[in-house]
């Protein structure tokens, strides 16, 4: 079955030239299907890739979902047209009286800052708050992640010595929980942040399990409330070009960047990314859908608490 996604997403035509069955509304409105229902609440600055990537995943499943776009309204993006923006999506006013299947809050551009000092932190943790009575599963993603342990649960974060940038092995810790199933004994995963989460304040938090982890990047996913809430330190979602797109970004304006870590063939750029991490991605998300979303949720969404 197919995402039903708003009519004109641009989105849409992208996967479709994937060969990736997307449905638009005027289409889904027409099957007598109750829809898992998911929203994005997305914070990074180029809207438009972000909602391909994670649509890309959410689309690996034979269940028919909702996709809904959720903003704040106390930030206005800077490097996304306004009518997109108008067009896709809601603020969290709108949204506040409604309950979702599933929900992932992406990470965004502000790691070194304290998060107190974030200008939309009081919305954050609305947000955040809400998501818990309103969400049967809620995925956070890299700074996201960070914000939501640190929101919930106090864990800080600490600036790293230098950026962990490229694709880093990780071992699942419980590959008997369903998110897990169908992995092999290891999988990658792309990294890209200045800031760490640490295990021993984690460990240190009854309800915090850390389910996959790195020998070289550390924590990679922690599982709390029954997996409910997953929090993800890196960006499985990443298209194959992202990583490249970074590199090249940041060597242009400053002379400290380093090649991402086993990302290129040969490490030569110009050789192009050797993709290590779709296969898991498309899983892990299919299985977060199925069993923590589908297998979880009430029939009546109302019912959700």
């Amino acid at each position: 079955m197919p995402l039903r996604l708003p009519d004109r997403l641009p989105a849409i035509d992208i996967l479709k030239h994937e060969n990736i069955f997307v449905m638009d509304e005027t289409r889904a409105h027409s099957q007598e299907i109750r829809p898992l229902r998911i929203v994005v609440l997305n914070l990074m600055p180029l809207k438009i890739t972000t909602e391909t990537d994670l649509v890309r995943l959410l689309s690996n499943t034979p269940l028919q979902m909702e996709i809904c776009f959720m903003k704040l309204r106390s930030h206005t993006p800077k490097n996304t047209p306004v009518e997109h923006m108008m067009m896709f999506y809601k603020d969290f006013d709108e949204l506040a009286t409604h309950k979702f299947d599933g929900m992932i809050i992406t990470g965004a551009p502000i790691e070194m800052m304290d998060y107190e000092e974030v200008e939309y932190w009081a919305e954050i943790r609305e947000i955040f708050d809400w998501a818990r009575t309103h969400v049967t599963s809620t995925m956070y993603l890299c700074w996201g992640a960070m914000a939501g342990l640190y929101h919930f649960y106090g864990i800080p974060k600490y600036a790293l010595p230098k950026k962990m940038f490229g694709i880093f092995r990780q071992y699942p810790l419980s590959q008997a929980l369903p998110i897990f199933r169908g992995f092999d004994d290891s999988f990658f995963m792309p990294q890209s942040r200045h800031t760490e989460v640490r295990r021993e304040d984690i460990e240190a938090v009854p309800g915090l399990e850390i389910i996959a982890a790195s020998p070289e990047s550390g924590v990679s996913i922690v599982m709390a409330r029954g997996g409910r809430e997953f929090f993800i330190t890196g960006h499985l979602e990443y298209a194959p070009n992202t990583l490249d797109r970074e590199f090249r970004r940041d060597k242009d304006v400053r002379d400290d960047v380093e090649l991402p870590v086993n990302y290129y063939r040969d490490n030569r750029p110009e050789a192009g990314p050797v993709v290590s991490w779709r296969a898991h991605a498309n899983l892990f998300y299919s299985n977060w859908i199925n069993y923590y979303v589908y297998q979880q949720t009430p029939y009546n969404i109302d019912d959700i608490r």
